[in-house]
């Protein structure tokens, strides 16, 4: 889909939340201040000492501050750096529109924390099976940090699923922004 095409399209979707705040926390090093008991669990809840996290303020804040090293997590700001746990990925994708254009098809995703992300080049999904039965189906949101889709996206996605391009019939996948991501 033309750059043009898909920045009409996405105008043209209803006001959601605002944009969350971005923060040059790739740009910021200090050093390593330690652990803190902050949690992220396989369903996109956050947890502080045992407890959750409800303030939805809070969350977006500290998932603008949130920045993957190889498979270590970390609330960054200029003066600190604290080690924090994610038990899978640290976003859940809970929203997914199809756009239609004549170029073609872009899929539209949302977060519990408010990033829209329209998969793509530069944001890939991937599935993942575990053992024969479950599957995990994630996204690209920004900067090395991935969303698990909710299973209600992944049907969603299965529904617009159909055969990949030349050489790939036997796939089942998804385009948006020409992009195939094979769902099998």
């Amino acid at each position: 889909m033309e750059k043009a095409e898909l920045e009409r399209l996405l105008a043209a979707l209803p006001e959601g939340e605002a944009t969350p705040r971005r923060y040059p926390v790739a740009q910021w090093n200090p050093p390593l201040s330690g652990e803190i008991d902050i949690r992220i669990a396989a369903d996109g809840r956050w947890y502080h000492e045992g407890e959750e996290i409800r303030r939805e303020g809070l969350i977006r804040l500290f998932a603008a501050l949130l920045r993957r090293e190889g498979s270590d997590y970390f609330l960054v700001t200029p003066a600190e750096k604290w080690r924090i746990r994610v038990d899978d990925v640290p976003f859940l994708v809970v929203r997914m529109e199809p756009l239609r254009g004549e170029s073609g098809q872009a899929l539209v995703f949302w977060s519990t924390v408010g990033d829209r992300v329209v998969a793509g080049p530069e944001h890939p999904l991937r599935v993942v099976w575990a053992g024969e039965s479950e599957v995990r189906p994630y996204l690209l949101v920004r900067d090395g940090l991935e969303g698990r889709l909710a299973r209600p996206v992944y049907y969603q996605l299965a529904e617009l699923a159909e055969p990949g391009p030349p050489g790939r019939e036997r796939e089942f996948g998804v385009y948006s922004q020409g992009v195939f991501f094979p769902l099998t």
